[in-house]
């Protein structure tokens, strides 16, 4: 099928992008693109750090415009687009990352700058910030005896407008600020190794927050998702947009055989669309970079489901596939 795109972008991509990895995205988007006219909803799951590469520039965009109803991410990600939103003017971008010395490592860790590849996230004015604002969540749900989400405390602090005044990039461009004006469900497996995790674990240590339970758990999203998973697709088939490996896709695709081995619900499908953006090597018993067809083998998708594998950079992949989406 082709996509219905007229912008000058999908122009060019069509023009100019016929084969290999090329093709395989145009065809990964005219898949997508099918998947949604056809009355289907798409799951995108992000890896890496596409939160500090700015990948909100273009997904918050898909969000807007209801190409995208759910989300997993890793904590990293979660956390790091509300970080590039009130401290974009005090990143630092390294262009010769890779000629730097130890010494020169140290000196960004001396000036309290992590590295993220080409770019530093400064501690004080982005991590320390939403410390203190989510820390303020936390305490308060441990004395109510509430208990929410990662992902939900984010919300409340974005859809509150206490960080609107220290917004420093265009807010159209957050994707989790467009994620929670639409109330988007969001699964963050393996939130215990992100900063504000880490954060938490020490509050709970200092005794700031009395309840570890305050914060819930990975258990529970898979909890969570299953019910959503099984409540969605009795309408509507639900598609799989992996951006990068690990654990933000591995997680959620499991859902489904967990559904139908562990809880018997032969009734709920299969995965209805598969799309991955890799640059793992299909190697040593990579998951990663297995091979979509590996996951008929693990009842996760079906020999009919459309398969697709774009192995290039997701930073580069990710905003041009969703480009032809929106026709841009």
């Amino acid at each position: 099928m082709t996509s219905p795109s007229t912008g000058a972008v999908s122009a060019f991509l069509r023009h100019n992008f016929r084969h290999f990895n090329a093709a395989a995205l145009v065809e990964a988007a005219d898949g997508y693109t099918a998947h949604l006219a056809s009355g289907g909803k798409m799951f995108v799951t992000i890896a890496g750090a596409m939160s500090t590469a700015e990948l909100g520039v273009s997904l918050a965009e898909m969000i807007r415009q209801d190409k995208i109803h759910g989300i997993s991410c890793t904590g990293a990600n979660l956390e790091e687009d509300v970080f590039n939103l009130v401290a974009h003017d005090f990143y630092e971008r390294i262009p010769n990352w890779r000629d730097l010395t130890p010494a020169q490592e140290q000196d960004l860790l001396d000036r309290h700058m992590n590295r993220v590849t080409d770019t530093c996230i400064p501690e004080m004015e982005a991590m320390r910030r939403i410390e203190s604002v989510v820390l303020e969540e936390w305490i308060a749900a441990d004395k109510a005896g509430e208990r929410w989400f990662p992902h939900e405390f984010m919300y409340k602090i974005l859809l509150s407008g206490k960080l609107k005044n220290s917004y420093q990039i265009d807010p159209k461009n957050s994707w989790l600020l467009a994620a929670a004006e639409k109330n988007l469900p969001i699964i963050v497996p393996g939130w215990e190794d992100a900063t504000l995790a880490n954060m938490f674990a020490g509050h709970v240590i200092t005794g700031d927050v009395k309840n570890v339970h305050t914060v819930k758990t990975g258990i529970e999203y898979m909890m969570f998702l299953a019910e959503w998973y099984t409540q969605i697709t009795r309408d509507s088939s639900l598609g799989f947009f992996q951006i990068g490996g690990g654990i933000a896709g591995d997680f959620p695709i499991c859902v489904v055989p967990m559904l139908h081995q562990d809880l018997q619900r032969d009734e709920v499908p299969l995965w209805g669309y598969f799309c991955q953006i890799s640059d793992s090597t299909t190697s040593y018993g990579s998951y990663s970079g297995a091979v979509p067809n590996e996951k008929i083998t693990w009842g996760k998708l079906g020999v009919s489901t459309p398969k697709f594998m774009i192995e290039s950079d997701a930073s580069i992949v990710a905003p041009l596939v969703f480009a032809l989406v929106l026709g841009q």
